[in-house]
C-alpha cells in the first residue's frame, strides 16, 4: 500500500474543490443568493449614480468652467460622506437591526436622487449627491456585516468576498456604462423628446437610479429576513457582548471599537497594514498619469498601465483564496503587503515600459490579495458585535487615505524638476513620480512589516518555508500537525491517544483530542445493520462515511486553527483491517480514503507495535487476522519511515506512554520544538472531554 507524506495538496477535505464548486456551495444559500442580487442593483446604482449625475451637472450650467468641474463635484460630494460618516455607519451596524439600516438607507438614496430630478438646480444636486452618500455610509458597514451570518461556514466568507467584488467592479460596473450608453443613445435613434433633450434623459438617468434603490429596499424587507440574525456563528472568545453593548450610549460604543483595536493586535496590524496598502495605492493613482509620460511611450501606455493594474487585481483576488488554504490569513495579509512594496519599487526604478507593465501586474495581484483577505478576516475572525464597527473602520481608511494621497501626490510631484536621462541605451524621463512612487513603497513596507509581527501567530514553520510552500505545486500543511495513533484492536490506541493529547498539552500549541461521541460503535453499527450492509464493500463505505465526518466537523477546522490534533485509527488502521481480513484491494481502499478525508494524512503516525495475543502457529481465526493487520501496518511504517514512529507496545499504559512521549521528544526539535511540552507536569482532563473510541470498522471474517 501506498503512504501520502504529509497532508496532500491543500490538506483540506475542500482544497481540491475548483472556484466553480465553491461559490455554487455559497449561491446554493438563498438568503445570500438574494443578497448578491441586491449587490447587483445597488452597485449598478452606484456606478449609474456617477455618471448621471456628472451628465445632469454639465446639462444644468452653461459655465464652461464649472461643467469641467462636474466630475470631480460629483466624486467629491459622494465620497465626503464616507470620510465623515463612517463611523456613525458601522455603529448603527453594531446597535441597531441590520436588515432595517439598510432599507431606511435605500429609500433615503431614492427619495434623494428624486429630488435632484425634480428640483433641478445645480446646488441642490451636490447637497442631494452629498446626502445620498450619507445613506451609503449606513448601508455598506450593515451590509458587509451581515455577509457571514447568511453562510453556513466562516471558510465560506472569502467565497462570499469574491462574489460581491465581482458583482461590485466587474458585472455592476459593465451593466452601467451599458445602461447609460442605451439611455442616452435612444433618442439619438428615436427622437422620444423634444426641446431640450439631453437635460431631460439624464433627470430620467437620475430617476432611474433611484428606482433601483427603492427595489433594493422592497427586496431587503420582503425576501431577506436573515439579515437581522446576529452571532450565528459566534467566536469561542468574544471581547465585546452584543447584549452589553444594548446599555452603551454612542460615545461609549466608539469609544468601544477604538479600545478593541488597540487590545487586539490581529485588527491593529490588520488596519496599520491597510493604511501602508492604500497609502501605495494613492501614490500610484497620483502618479500614474505623468509616470505614464516619462516612459516616452506614447499616449497608449496610461491606459495599457491601467489595464496591466486592474488585470493584477481581478488575478489576486481570483487566486487569494487557493494561497488562503496554503498560508494562513494572518501572514498572507502582512506578505502581500510587503510583495506590493517590493513591486511597486520595481516600477518605479524601471526604465522601459515593457518592466513597468509586468511589475504594475504584480502589484495589482497583491494588492487585490491583500484587501479580499483583509476584508475575509474582519468577517471570519472578528465577532459580530463589533463587526460592523471595523469594517466601517477600514472602509473609511480605504477612502481617506486614497483621497488625501490622490489630492496630495500631483503636489510633490511638481516639487521635482524633470530631467532626461540615458539608461542602457535608452532615453529615460525622471520626474517626481519615482521618487513619490519609492516614498509609498517604504510606506506599504513598514506597514506590511508591521502588519506580519502584530498579526502572525508565531507559527513553528518559519516564514521563507512557509512562504515556499505556499507556492509549491504540492504544499505541505503548515497551519496544524495531526498525530495519529495507530494499532491493532487488540492494542489500547484509545488511552495512549488521550495520554499523548495530556504531555501535549503542555505545549505552546492547543491540543485536540479528534473524537466526536455521537459517532461511536453504535452509530456505526446501526447504519451497518439498518441498511443492511452484509458486504465488505458497503461496510468499507460506512466507514469512510464516518470519518469524513469526523475530519469535516472536527478534524480539518482544529488543523486550520492551528492546533495540534490527536486522533486514534485515522486511516491506517482501518485499511489495514480490511485489506488484511475481507481481502479488499489496498489500492481501491486508499482511495476511497483520500475521497473521504480530502486526502488528509498525518503529519506524524505513532504506530503500536505489539505482538498479538498468541502464537503465530495458533489457528484461530481472530489471531491470524491481528498478525496480517500488524504485519501491514508494520509494512507502512517501513515505507515512509520519515512519518512513522514505531512503539513497542508490550508492557502497562504507563510504560508505553513514557516510550512515546521519549520518542517524540527526538521528533519535536528544530522548526516543531514549539510542539514539545514545556512542563512535564501532568495534565488530568475533565471526564467530560475525554474522547470516545472512534468507531472501527466492522470485523469481517476472512474467507
Amino acid at each position: 500500500m501506498r503512504s501520502v507524506p504529509g497532508a496532500g495538496p491543500g490538506a483540506s477535505s475542500g482544497a481540491e474543490a475548483s472556484t466553480i464548486n465553491r461559490v455554487r456551495r455559497v449561491l446554493a444559500i438563498k438568503p445570500f443568493r438574494r443578497l448578491w442580487g441586491v449587490t447587483y442593483l445597488c452597485s449598478v446604482a452606484d456606478w449609474l449614480n456617477i455618471l448621471a449625475l456628472t451628465g445632469l451637472a454639465t446639462k444644468l450650467t452653461d459655465n464652461y468652467f464649472a461643467q469641467n468641474f462636474a466630475f470631480v463635484g460629483v466624486v467629491l460630494t459622494g465620497l465626503a460622506p464616507g470620510l465623515l460618516f463612517a463611523p456613525i455607519g458601522g455603529l448603527l451596524a453594531d446597535r441597531f437591526d441590520r436588515r432595517k439600516v439598510m432599507v431606511v438607507a435605500d429609500l433615503l438614496r431614492c427619495g434623494f436622487l428624486l429630488s435632484i430630478a425634480i428640483v433641478g438646480a445645480p446646488w441642490w444636486l451636490l447637497v442631494g449627491n452629498f446626502l445620498v452618500g450619507c445613506a451609503s455610509s449606513m448601508w455598506i458597514p450593515s451590509k458587509e456585516a451581515a455577509v457571514p451570518n447568511l453562510l453556513r461556514r466562516p471558510d465560506q466568507v472569502e467565497t462570499a468576498n469574491q462574489l460581491g467584488m465581482v458583482m461590485t467592479y466587474g458585472l455592476a460596473v459593465i451593466t452601467a456604462a451599458g445602461a447609460n450608453a442605451i439611455i442616452t443613445g435612444v433618442n439619438t435613434t428615436f427622437h422620444l423628446f423634444g426641446d431640450n433633450a439631453s437635460l431631460s434623459i439624464a433627470k430620467l438617468v437620475v430617476i432611474i437610479t433611484g428606482l433601483l434603490y427603492l427595489a433594493s429596499a422592497i427586496i431587503l424587507a420582503t425576501r431577506i429576513p436573515e439579515l437581522s440574525l446576529r452571532n450565528v456563528h459566534a467566536l469561542p472568545e468574544q471581547k465585546v457582548k452584543a447584549a452589553d453593548e444594548e446599555k452603551f450610549g454612542v460615545g461609549q460604543m466608539i469609544a468601544d471599537g477604538f479600545r478593541f483595536i488597540r487590545s487586539t493586535p490581529l485588527v491593529r496590524g490588520l488596519l496599520v497594514g491597510a493604511f501602508g496598502a492604500f497609502a501605495a495605492g494613492g501614490a500610484v493613482i497620483g502618479s500614474a498619469k505623468p509616470y505614464s509620460s516619462s516612459l516616452l511611450a506614447g499616449d497608449s501606455a496610461f491606459n495599457l498601465l491601467v489595464l496591466a493594474v486592474f488585470l493584477g487585481l481581478a488575478t489576486g483576488m481570483a487566486t487569494a483564496p487557493k494561497l488562503a488554504r496554503r498560508l494562513a490569513h494572518d501572514r498572507l495579509f502582512g506578505i502581500s503587503i510587503v510583495a506590493a512594496a517590493v513591486s511597486l519599487t520595481v516600477v518605479a526604478l524601471s526604465p522601459h515600459l515593457a518592466f513597468s507593465l509586468v511589475a504594475v501586474f504584480f502589484v495589482g495581484i497583491w494588492a487585490g490579495t491583500a484587501f479580499l483577505t483583509g476584508v475575509t478576516i474582519i468577517g471570519s475572525r472578528v465577532e459580530d458585535a463589533i463587526r460592523g464597527r471595523i469594517n466601517a473602520i477600514y472602509q473609511l481608511m480605504m477612502k481617506l487615505v486614497l483621497f488625501g494621497t490622490t489630492v496630495t501626490v500631483p503636489l510633490l510631484v511638481g516639487l521635482v524638476h524633470q530631467r532626461n536621462v540615458t539608461v542602457w541605451g535608452s532615453e529615460l524621463s525622471i520626474d517626481g513620480t519615482r521618487p513619490v512612487m519609492l516614498g509609498g513603497a517604504v510606506i506599504a513596507l513598514v506597514a506590511g512589516l508591521f502588519a506580519y509581527r502584530q498579526m502572525d501567530d508565531k507559527r513553528t514553520e518559519p516564514i521563507l518555508a512557509d512562504l515556499r510552500n505556499a507556492l509549491r505545486r504540492t504544499p505541505r500543511r503548515v497551519n496544524g500537525f495531526l498525530i495519529a495513533v495507530e494499532g491493532t484492536t487488540a492494542i489500547n490506541t484509545a488511552i495512549q491517544a488521550v495520554n499523548l493529547a495530556d504531555w501535549l498539552r503542555g505545549g505552546t500549541r492547543p491540543v485536540v483530542v479528534a473524537a466526536d461521541p455521537a459517532l461511536d460503535d453504535q452509530r456505526l453499527t446501526a447504519l451497518v445493520s439498518g441498511a443492511s450492509l452484509t458486504g465488505a464493500r458497503a461496510q468499507a463505505l460506512a466507514a469512510a462515511a464516518v470519518r469524513a465526518d469526523i475530519v469535516e466537523r472536527h478534524v480539518q477546522p482544529a488543523l486550520d486553527a492551528g492546533s495540534v490534533v490527536v486522533m486514534e485509527r485515522f486511516v491506517d488502521s482501518p485499511l489495514a483491517h480490511l485489506s488484511a481480513v475481507a481481502g479488499l484491494d489496498s489500492d481501491e481502499l486508499e482511495g476511497l480514503a483520500d475521497w473521504a478525508t480530502g486526502r488528509l494524512r498525518p503529519d506524524l503516525t505513532v504506530l503500536l507495535d505489539a505482538a498479538p495475543n498468541g502464537a503465530p502457529r495458533d489457528k484461530s481465526a481472530a489471531l491470524n487476522d491481528q498478525w496480517r493487520v500488524q504485519h501491514l501496518l508494520t509494512e507502512m511504517a517501513a515505507a515512509d519511515p520519515d512519518r512513522y514512529v514505531v512503539i513497542d507496545a508490550d508492557g502497562t499504559d504507563t510504560e508505553v506512554a513514557e516510550r512515546i512521549r521519549t520518542a517524540l521528544r527526538a521528533v519535536f526539535v528544530g522548526r516543531l520544538s514549539a510542539l514539545a511540552p514545556t512542563t512535564e507536569k501532568p495534565v488530568t482532563l475533565p471526564l467530560e472531554t475525554l474522547p470516545v473510541e472512534t468507531p472501527e470498522v466492522p470485523r469481517v471474517e476472512a474467507k
